[in-house]
């Protein structure tokens, strides 16, 4: 075989069945062995779309997604997915093609240093030199990619080594990662001393991360909340490890979280930290982060433990693994502090229903939420959109909750939609996107359309970039500068163009009714959702402590 069918089936080794690109010039021998192979292809119509796929496949799957693109604009058209996938902690493999060996480094056309530009931005690099280094190479990177810390593994492949011939021998080398040794069990001293700790405080509160999703400890989480009758408190990426109907359950925390959370991690004495990076948007000012808590932290990765806030019991450990332990070392629970956050929590119950025009975001929300089931994947864009989903919708199960956390990247929900459909095909999926975000990847409805793939996308159009000039507004004296999007797409007939239903909704009432029809019939369609332009979501000015909150909550009376 070739270095081309060597490297399908490694994939297919280590379980990879679909991956999402785009071809190009120095790929050629690899798309002509996967015209003769079973691993389906999804072709994207940009390539930034193909990384967010993988992403959205791999957070739903928990398996580890793969995009490809060919050398030079290929490449670096899939570095901001690569971030963003790298930043949450998402396992993807991006293949990018490369000139020939021989010509690498004589700015060949087409070329450009893969491996410097995007080093910063993943887990782990390689361009193998020579066809008999490529299968153990692949594994390697399916190793270092889904296991420890999650991330992003780039293999730069160029044109003569997919090309020349690769032995059976060669398909059995096992290339050795010399320090590369993640810890999954954590340290039973730090654990019991952690124990000792919860068991003594009196108001104690855990803050889940994305790292207790990817860890798949949601049911463990859940579990030891109850044993201990602590309320969880989540960060963005933490969104779905807690049922949000549940009574112990806080909701969102920090810059754009619930105001009743940020209070109570504010009184709190003990905070477990679980697969929590405290990014700044979780802290606010750390100085005055949770000041009066021991702080427990638990992380598979070392690194996060301290970087940001300084923690009192560091434990470095898989979220999973850690949590069962937790569970047996357990006794006692801390009822008195847990009954009050929970009557607190009652008392604050965002207003949602509103027989306004034009629409409310809020009331929006409310009828998404009736339209669908606990198991519906929901993806969001980044922006107002992607706030007032974290904050009012409420996310039921783990893996179903989908939005870029670190990055911050526009353009992130409809590709990541994508993904998450083609890897739970009998789910529903909706794309929750800002009319900003959406124009920057409107061009995947093609893709949507080609494979017959069921999203609902429900666009929040208030024809503006909505956080950017929220921040004009309350920051910057309303000075409202380039975040203007008028005149906007005519988006109905944008997703009829490409063979997709198009809906547009402009009442209270009218939403609901639309999604469920949509899903009923199982048929792509974009809802195009006229909201309020004017609605602003109160939150947490940068660098200022998380109680200190600006705008006005809407409450129920």
């Amino acid at each position: 075989m070739n270095g081309s069918d060597a490297l399908l089936k490694k994939l297919e080794e280590n379980g990879t069945d679909v991956v999402f690109g785009y071809p190009g010039g120095v790929l050629l021998p690899l798309y002509d062995s996967l015209y003769d192979c079973d691993i389906k292809h999804i072709l994207v119509r940009h390539e930034q779309a193909a990384a967010h796929a993988a992403d959205g496949y791999a957070r739903v799957s928990g398996k580890t997604g793969v995009c490809i693109a060919t050398s030079g604009p290929g490449a670096t058209n899939l570095v901001t997915g690569i971030a963003t996938a790298q930043m949450d902690s998402s396992p993807v493999v991006a293949l990018t093609g490369q000139v020939g060996t021989p010509i690498i480094g004589t700015d060949a056309f087409q070329e450009v240093d893969t491996i410097s530009i995007t080093m910063p931005i993943t887990k782990a690099n390689f361009q193998p030199r020579q066809s008999k280094d490529l299968p153990e190479i692949i594994d390697a990177s399916y190793k270092i990619a889904s296991t420890g810390r999650k991330g992003v593994v780039v293999v730069d492949l160029p044109k003569d080594v997919l090309e020349a011939d690769v032995t059976e021998d060669d398909m059995t080398r096992v290339l050795q990662l010399e320090g590369y040794k993640p810890t999954t069990k954590a340290n039973i001293k730090q654990i019991k001393k952690a124990v000792k700790i919860i068991q003594e405080s009196k108001k104690p509160v855990i803050l889940a991360g994305g790292g207790v999703i990817l860890s798949d400890a949601a049911n463990e989480l859940f579990e030891f909340a109850k044993l201990s009758n602590i309320a969880v408190a989540t960060s963005l990426m933490g969104k779905g490890s807690i049922p949000e109907d549940h009574e112990l359950s806080l909701g969102l925390l920090g810059m754009h979280g619930l105001e009743s959370t940020n209070n109570t991690v504010t009184e709190c004495d003990c905070l477990i930290a679980i697969g929590c990076r405290f990014s700044d948007r979780t802290t606010g000012k750390v100085s005055e982060f949770a000041p009066n808590a021991t702080k427990i932290q638990i992380d598979i990765d070392p690194a996060e433990i301290g970087k940001n806030v300084p923690i009192d019991v560091p434990i470095v450990g898989d979220a999973k693994i850690t949590l069962q332990t937790l569970i047996e070392e357990y006794k006692t629970d801390n009822t008195n502090w847990t009954s009050e956050v929970v009557e607190k929590r009652k008392s604050y119950v965002p207003k949602m229903n509103f027989n306004t025009l034009p629409l409310k975001p809020q009331e929006a929300i409310k009828e998404i939420m009736e339209a669908i089931t606990p198991t519906t994947i929901v993806s969001t864009d980044v922006g107002q959109n992607q706030m007032w989903m974290a904050h009012y919708f409420k996310t039921k199960n783990p893996r179903t909750f989908l939005s870029s956390g670190g990055l911050g990247t526009m353009g992130y929900g409809l590709p990541a939609a994508i993904g998450a459909q083609v890897a739970k095909p009998e789910e529903n999926v909706l794309a929750i996107c800002g009319d900003g975000g959406f124009q920057m990847v409107s061009q995947e409805l093609a893709t949507i359309h080609e494979y017959d793939l069921p999203i609902v996308t429900c666009i929040l159009n208030n024809r503006y970039l909505g956080m950017v000039a929220q921040w004009q507004v309350l920051y910057y004296e309303n000075r409202i500068s380039q975040t203007k999007l008028a005149p906007t797409p005519d988006f109905v007939k944008l997703a009829e163009s490409y063979g997709v239903n198009g809906v547009r909704v402009e009442k209270p009432g009218e939403l609901k009714e639309t999604i469920q029809n949509a899903l009923k019939q199982r048929e792509a369609t974009v809802i195009d959702i006229t909201i309020d332009p004017d609605e602003l979501l109160p939150m947490v000015p940068p660098g200022e402590k998380i109680t200190k909150i600006v705008g006005e909550y809407k409450v129920e009376e």
